[in-house]
């Protein structure tokens, strides 16, 4: 626990900002998104400048602090919290402005996906952000950042023009292509490693519709074949999500989520053969406004249920992948919970392995081996069911895997980092040897220093 004259430094430097155990509203503030995290931090400093996030992190670093760094708040492995240490909170910086002349977007990173969304559509514009609205912009695009329209414009990170970046030495820097490159290469995929995101400019698009939605088929060997094959053909304009999951009335089944940026009628002509397939359990395909798409499954995982996962990048479903999917559905909690495969195709993955610090630029399926439920006391069962059905897809997977689904970074440690970041790993433990050679930004999936390595 932090001692009183510390506690009195941050406060006489952050008046009004800085939550201890006696706050009225620290329990409430410190809640994260996932049910299942109940750490305590010692102080907690929320954030409204990124003044605040440069003198949090020096007061952090001149006494020996761990820090965490909480954006949006949605991270469900918990690593926006760190007990007793210091978490800094940004989830109150919510500033945007849209410039229409440039079609970009400047953010601050304490805004969620809805609300930068909601923002940009009173233009008519977007840019490529994630499944749910209640997801944090800024963990999403420091990772990658899949979303619905991947396939035609890329990850969140590849729509990245500009940050500004809080350094491990309490410095504010702006990166970009042309200022400090080499940071703002490593930021757009290994970011949360780097420094503190503060506020993010992203390329903006045209578009208000889309044509899209869930059909649910009975969960069979075929049905997932199918999504398969189809899956590898896709046009850009259609970017998918396959969902294997149990009914809440002991139905097994599979989602086909689609969305397809065109008309319906071209949408319609895109999904025929899903059509041909077989008919449906549940259709609900429709036009729909972007913002709907965005918010489609947001009522299915509330703040508050407990959440856990663990994930692999997987480039074909085979059938002994297949096999393994339908043994573990069958033992499966009910819907939300979901053994899911997010494609990444297109234009995401005609991007150089080495333009970004994301490096899986290749036509795959993340896998999200996801339970969800409310009783602290299946806990145990949850958790080794997910660890049981990863290992099952283990030999069937890639040697690599999304580092914004890696929740278990600190447990399975380095091997699966370098997995997170494969031919890029070298490149970027030279750059955090560069910006954080102590490591004080390491409540993530870690890129160890080099230094700190060999004194290990």
């Amino acid at each position: 626990m932090l001692n009183t004259r510390i506690v009195k430094e941050f406060e006489k430097l952050l008046p009004g900002r800085v939550l201890t155990a006696n706050s009225a509203d620290f329990d409430h503030v410190r809640k994260l998104y996932n049910g299942m995290i109940d750490r305590r931090p010692s102080l907690i400093v929320r954030c409204r400048e990124t003044s605040d996030v440069a003198a949090a992190v020096r007061l952090a670093r001149a006494h020996d602090i761990p820090a965490s760094i909480r954006g949006g708040g949605h991270n469900f492995a918990g690593k926006a919290i760190v007990e007793n240490g210091l978490m800094i909170d940004l989830s109150e910086m919510k500033r945007i402005s849209v410039d229409l002349a440039r079609r970009t977007a400047r953010a601050q990173t304490g805004l969620k996906l809805g609300e930068f969304d909601r923002e940009t559509q009173k233009h008519g514009l977007m840019t490529p952000l994630g499944v749910a609205t209640t997801t944090g912009i800024a963990g999403l695009t420091l990772g990658g950042g899949y979303g619905w329209t991947a396939g035609r414009f890329g990850l969140a990170c590849d729509n990245v023009r500009w940050l500004e970046v809080v350094t491990a030495d309490g410095d504010v820097v702006e990166c970009s292509e042309e200022q400090n490159p080499e940071l703002f290469w490593g930021m757009r995929g290994a970011g949360q490693n780097f420094g503190v995101a503060t506020q993010i400019e992203y390329r903006l698009h045209a578009l208000t519709k889309v044509y899209g939605g869930p059909l649910f088929f009975p969960l069979s060997a075929e049905v997932m074949s199918f999504y398969d094959e189809f899956a590898a053909g896709a046009p850009d304009p259609l970017t998918m999500l396959g969902a294997s999951t149990k009914m809440p009335d002991g139905t097994l089944a599979f989602g086909i989520i689609v969305c397809y940026l065109g008309s319906p009628a071209e949408g319609e002509q895109a999904i025929k053969a899903i059509r041909g397939f077989g008919k449906p359990m549940v259709d609900m395909l429709a036009e729909r406004p972007y913002l709907e798409m965005q918010s489609l499954f947001d009522k299915d995982i509330p703040p508050g249920k407990r959440y856990y996962n663990k994930a692999h990048n997987l480039r074909r479903l085979t059938p002994r992948a297949i096999e393994a999917v339908l043994r573990f559905t069958a033992t499966m909690l009910p819907y939300p919970s979901v053994i899911g495969f997010q494609q990444l195709h297109g234009a995401a993955a005609r991007v150089s392995a080495t333009a970004t610090a994301f490096p899986h630029r290749y036509d795959h399926h993340v896998v999200w081996i996801s339970p969800v439920e409310e009783d602290p006391a299946l806990d145990t069962e949850m958790i080794q069911w997910t660890h049981d059905c990863w290992e099952a897809l283990a030999p069937h997977a890639d040697r690599a895997v999304y580092v914004n689904a890696l929740d278990d970074g600190a447990v399975e440690g380095e091997a699966r980092v370098r997995e997170a970041y494969g031919v890029n790993y070298a490149r970027l433990k030279a750059l955090k040897q560069i910006v954080d050679p102590t490591n004080f930004f390491r409540q993530n999936s870690n890129i160890v220093p080099e230094q700190t390595t060999r004194a290990a």
